[in-house]
């Protein structure tokens, strides 16, 4: 699946993630730091157990990519979000957050993140119990189904 967004291309798909493009999105979040030679697949790697993916695309640069794991029934959590910091402040990953909950919109979503990120999670809807510590912030489907009238 293809989708734009504000210029960009957003795909959906676990396959064919170039590892060399997630680990330049790791080192800019400080997330990957001299990753050795021998390591570098495991950016590719990831997304082969993972159930959702979605990744950002301005032209043939990727800039934002989220990945999920989930049993496709109840619970879902988001793995890793990140946006190239010039990018940043564009809406980008409430849009990638957005895709992410459309794929189980009545189920659990969890994102455990530190607390500079709780704001964040809290504009996608989340809901977060502690904000003096890192934690899980969660976003429950339940809920928006009653609201929806579903249960």
């Amino acid at each position: 699946m293809y989708q734009y967004y504000n210029g960009l291309v957003i795909r959906e798909g676990t396959d064919g993630v170039p590892a060399d493009m997630v680990e330049k999105l790791f080192e800019n979040a400080g997330w990957a730091r001299n990753t050795p030679d021998w390591q570098k697949e495991k950016f590719s790697l990831i997304f082969k157990n993972s159930t959702w993916a979605f990744t950002v695309w301005d032209q043939k640069n990727m800039v934002g990519m989220v990945r999920v794991i989930s049993d496709q029934i109840m619970a879902a959590n988001i793995m890793d979000l990140v946006v190239l910091s010039e990018y940043r402040g564009k809406g980008i990953g409430q849009k990638l957050v957005e895709l992410c909950v459309q794929k189980l919109p009545h189920g659990d979503w969890f994102a455990h993140t530190s607390a500079n990120n709780f704001g964040f999670y809290e504009k996608c809807g989340f809901e977060v119990k502690d904000l003096s510590q890192h934690g899980t912030c969660a976003y429950y489907g339940y809920i928006q189904a009653r609201k929806d009238g579903h249960r």
